[in-house]
């Protein structure tokens, strides 16, 4: 197993952290929008509180997740009523 030991840089801080060399683009690319979220907020809203804008970023990012899951769940719940319903007609057809 390949890990790279990489920097990542997080509202002026850098965190050291072991990634296995498939991850390292999507850690950077997640380091990359954390901070552009920071100055998007810092932009909007006049904050300059590291750990206010952090939490707003963690926030934010975790509302996303639960609109993606919620999202996904109604996909999966769909995608099994059109499975129920074709085994149903299969079985009547036989």
């Amino acid at each position: 197993m390949d890990e790279l030991s990489i920097r990542i840089k997080i509202a002026d801080r850098e965190y050291p952290m072991k990634v296995k060399a498939e991850d390292e683009a999507r850690v950077r690319s997640a380091g990359r929008q954390i901070n552009e979220r920071i100055k998007s907020y810092r932009e909007r809203f006049g904050i300059d509180d590291k750990q206010d804008l952090l939490a707003m970023v963690a926030f934010d990012c975790l509302v996303d997740k639960m609109e993606l899951d919620e999202k996904q769940y109604n996909t999966d719940e769909s995608v099994l009523e059109k499975i129920n319903h074709l085994n149903n007609i299969i079985n009547q057809a036989l």
